[in-house]
């Protein structure tokens, strides 16, 4: 017995969308039938992005998303679901990370990183879940999902990224959180916890001296690609997931149990 997953007739929002594995979530979603809502600040890389879905038979909608502004984060879902529809599928993916000690940790990077990691994926979260409750009140079979995307980092502690690991932490504890008080309404809500990905950002970096020391310290000594991840963002994003809730799922080729 064989199953397909088709996300026709879906609306997944994709926040982070403007590069990384953001973009590669929103392709992933568009090429199983879902129309996607683009949001994130380079509003110019996101119309890039919706040309690319739309030229492979894909539907894209570009909204404007500052996760650190609470007024554009109820602004820019509220614009989603005016352009697209309701949404059925959060994936919660705005993420900045900064590389030093902890001693050396500002006011303003601790700022930084956690109003992003944390305080944007709450109320980016929680905004779309007011309106997904909303709906389940009316009809008590809909189903909607939420992947906070949260990082090995949240599991163990990676040097140099100290702050980044504790706001990757904070997601994991907040999906289990929103995962108890949110299932009664339909509405699940999972984790991925992504180990080293090589993306446009770190590319250079993992092809360095350093790079690729740290790569020689990895369990089968190499990184991910966006596509390795395709197949659990699906699982989540499905219907048929509909058993999995609260769920923290590492896609790190082992290193958080190394």
């Amino acid at each position: 017995m064989g199953i397909e997953v088709n996300f026709e007739g879906k609306i997944a929002l994709i926040t982070g969308a403007s590069s990384g594995l953001g973009a590669r979530f929103a392709k992933v979603l568009a090429q199983a039938g879902a129309q996607v809502v683009l949001a994130a600040r380079r509003v110019e890389r996101l119309k890039e992005l919706r040309a690319e879905i739309e030229a492979e038979g894909g539907a894209a909608h570009v909204v404007t998303l500052d996760v650190t502004d609470y007024a554009s984060i109820k602004s820019a879902i509220a614009h989603a679901e005016t352009e697209a529809g309701p949404i059925d599928i959060l994936v919660n993916n705005s993420g900045v990370s900064t590389t030093q000690r902890l001693v050396d940790v500002t006011p303003e990077d601790y700022a930084y990183v956690m109003d992003t990691n944390q305080r944007g994926a709450f109320f980016v979260a929680q905004e779309t879940a007011k309106r997904m409750i909303a709906r389940a009140k009316g009809d008590p079979k809909k189903q909607h999902r939420i992947i906070n995307i949260a990082s090995v980092a949240g599991m163990r502690v990676l040097p140099q990224i100290g702050i980044y690991c504790v706001s990757k932490a904070a997601v994991i504890h907040m999906t289990k959180s929103m995962a108890v008080e949110w299932g009664k309404y339909g509405i699940n809500v999972n984790a991925i916890c992504p180990g080293y990905i090589s993306t446009e950002i770190n590319t250079e970096y993992f092809n360095s001296e350093h790079g690729q020391q740290l790569i020689n310290m990895l369990p089968r000594k190499r990184v991910g690609k966006p596509e390795d991840l395709d197949g659990l963002l699906l699982l989540l994003a499905a219907e048929e997931s509909h058993f999995i809730n609260g769920a923290i799922v590492s896609a790190d080729d082992g290193l958080s149990v190394q």
